[in-house]
């Protein structure tokens, strides 16, 4: 059994993150009481059940609970890994819990419970009428590891597409679906790129070590590399890199490599800028950067937070979730794009996905 992906599956999963293309709306018409705002996703403590979700509101009020409000008698389930947004819908990932929880995202009341085909379920994208679900399968069998193809219509997976170890992160650009394999209990360095049209494996795009996020923007696919850590048993420490790739061709372009020891985290893109983390500190950079900054936009320690559990960046505010001592309830902090504290909040367990209704 490899140790990433066991490390990993024991703190609760790796980081989340929310893609360049949040879903936007032109209406501002409240469709529910959870519109016009944003999704807090509380993961919960792995193996406890107490995953949950929190909607902090346009005028920056905040309410916990809101699944269990809103479905009483219910719980969301164990392990909230990601959620995704698919017109009227929010899919909930719940990685513990082999399922994926099906609500209104305006109202959250449950609609639906997709448990067959899906293992070990990581991330989700959508692309013409299905949803694609990252899967890692039997946690000691490094060989099954899968994309699960869900009809949205019946909210049944009718396929699996077989792909390497450890796929995490899953984005969708022009009919083509791109699959960072982290490497679960290994350590990764693969994107793979699937045709949505045939649901097939056209190719694989071999990265810097552990791509951890991924961003696209104007026919360039930014991946965020993390690094082989210091701890890896038998493997030597590498620092972090940032892999560009044409996606006309599939190719990469360039590399901008980090400092020895820099394990960078949570690649998001907002209005041309790149942002990321490294540690507790918050880092920028424009898209067509051709070295690393040195020197942090701002750091977070000044709120006690110890390495940045969650990330985003969103009109105009930088939003960080703090995993404070992952068993007790979280912190989110909002910010200035300069990293004035403008919003502090507490939240559920483990606060690790932001999602922007």
């Amino acid at each position: 059994m490899k140790l990433n992906k066991l490390v990993l599956t024991l703190i609760a999963g790796s980081l989340f993150f929310v893609s360049c293309d949040d879903n936007e709306q032109t209406n501002n018409t409240p469709k529910g009481a959870y519109d016009n705002g944003v999704i807090v996703l509380n993961q919960g403590g792995f193996g406890h059940g107490d995953a949950g979700v929190s909607f902090i509101a346009e005028d920056f009020t905040l309410e916990n609970n809101v699944y269990a409000a809103n479905n009483p008698g219910f719980t969301l389930g164990d392990t909230g890994q990601d959620i995704g947004l698919n017109d009227d819908y929010a899919y909930v990932v719940l990685n513990y819990s082999d399922k994926i929880e099906v609500v209104n995202r305006y109202t959250f009341k449950r609609v639906a419970t997709i448990e067959e085909g899906i293992k070990n379920p990581r991330y989700i994208a959508f692309q013409g009428g299905k949803a694609y679900v990252t899967n890692w399968g039997v946690a000691s069998d490094a060989t099954d590891d899968y994309i699960a193809v869900i009809n949205l219509a019946t909210n049944a997976v009718t396929g699996k597409i077989p792909v390497v170890e450890g796929p995490e992160r899953i984005l969708q650009e022009n009919g083509k679906l791109y699959v960072a394999h982290k490497g679960g209990y290994g350590f990764g360095s693969k994107v793979s790129v699937i045709n949505g049209s045939t649901n097939t494996l056209e190719t694989t795009i071999t990265v810097g070590d552990v791509p951890e996020s991924m961003c696209i923007n104007n026919g360039k696919l930014y991946v965020l590399n993390s690094g082989i850590p210091d701890w890896a048993p038998g493997l030597d420490e590498t620092p972090g890199s940032l892999s560009i790739i044409n996606l006309s061709n599939n190719t990469v372009t360039s590399t901008l490599n980090f400092t020895a020891a820099k394990h960078p985290a949570n690649l998001v893109e907002n209005n041309g800028t790149l942002y990321y983390t490294e540690g507790s500190d918050i880092y920028s950079m424009p898209l067509n950067a051709t070295v690393i900054p040195a020197t942090a936009l701002f750091s977070t320690t000044g709120q006690g937070v110890y390495g940045v559990y969650a990330f985003a960046v969103k009109n105009n505010h930088i939003y960080v979730g703090d995993a404070g001592d992952y068993s007790s309830a979280g912190k989110v902090y909002i910010y200035s794009l300069t990293g004035t504290k403008e919003h502090d909040y507490t939240v559920g367990v483990l606060p690790a996905g932001f999602y922007f209704n």
